[in-house]
């Protein structure tokens, strides 16, 4: 018999993910945090709503949380009506509450918060996810697990509702900590390419001419096709990751080094990026964006004609 299901965090990819849980015969309850129209669209395909956290984590076995990041995390679960709350309601429950934090989280805050809900007989795990919402609503995910070897094993089976690839990282936190280099590389290959584009187009060279040459390429990528879409098509979905997301990770990272006693100078001229970005009041805008942003504050356009 499966586990009954609880999900918290709707959004662009939650949603995806909760209703391939429910299309793949999972038991689920979600909690409404922000999105009311796709609880909707659970609950008239057979989920259940709780009212609260505690009343999701008291009826369900393992909960998922796919939110913005650690401090939301954190208040979902030790809040006065959290997810902990329910720890000891569930005394008689066959098996223990699994937490499986698919949020992009800070790696000293989720082991930090592993070890406090242990005390109280909960299992935290972290599991951050890459790829898009297309790949969630296809169940599609990469997702890079941290965890003891059980949980990670009582987990799987949930995980691949959503998920293609599966990769076990190590303990807890590990996958957190894989999840903030996955993002370093995808966002210090944005900060790049925003800049090559800026130096390009202030030589005359448009970015088409550019592709034209990276295309093909050994330095082309699935990533380098998604950024460009945005840049030469105008697609402004081909890559839904907010800036204000990417300063985010990029924040956890130099706070992730500077515990670790290491020196990151490309991390911090990335993080630079993306916080003069929101700082001009671009933070709500996707990443491939940053492309116009950087162009932009440097007087060049990468839409208009170029003067030759």
């Amino acid at each position: 018999m499966k586990e009954c299901i609880g999900f918290i965090g709707l959004g662009s990819m939650g949603a995806g993910m909760s209703a391939n849980l429910l299309e793949k015969g999972w038991p689920l309850t979600v909690w409404v945090h922000h999105s009311r129209d796709a609880a909707d669209r659970l609950v008239a395909a057979g989920a259940t709503e709780a009212d609260s956290p505690r009343a999701l984590a008291a009826a369900c076995d393992i909960v998922i949380l796919c939110v913005t990041g650690s401090r939301e995390v954190e208040a979902l679960v030790k809040g006065r009506d959290g997810l902990a709350a329910a720890a000891d309601g569930r005394a008689a429950a066959s098996k223990p509450l699994l937490i499986i934090d698919c949020s992009t989280s800070n790696p000293s805050s989720t082991t930090a918060l592993a070890a406090e809900l242990a005390s109280q007989g909960v299992t935290l795990i972290d599991a951050p996810l890459a790829r898009t919402p297309k790949e969630a609503a296809e169940g599609k995910l990469d997702v890079m697990v941290g965890g003891p070897a059980d949980a990670v094993a009582r987990a799987r089976s949930v995980l691949e509702a959503f998920a293609a690839r599966i990769v076990h990282t190590g303990p807890t936190g590990s996958g957190h900590t894989m999840k903030l280099l996955n993002n370093f590389v995808s966002m210090g290959y944005s900060a790049i390419y925003s800049e090559a584009l800026t130096l390009g187009a202030k030589a005359g060279l448009t970015p088409q001419v550019f592709n034209s040459v990276i295309s093909g390429s050994r330095m082309d990528c699935g990533f380098y096709q998604a950024f460009f879409d945005f840049v030469l098509n105008r697609n402004e979905n081909a890559q839904r990751f907010a800036i204000v997301n990417a300063l985010k990770d990029m924040t956890y990272l130099a706070s992730f080094a500077q515990a670790g006693g290491v020196a990151n100078p490309i991390g911090a001229a990335v993080r630079n990026g993306f916080a003069t970005a929101v700082a001009t009041g671009h933070g709500e805008k996707f990443v491939p964006a940053l492309s116009d942003i950087v162009a932009g504050l440097n007087g060049v356009s990468l839409v208009e004609p170029l003067k030759m």
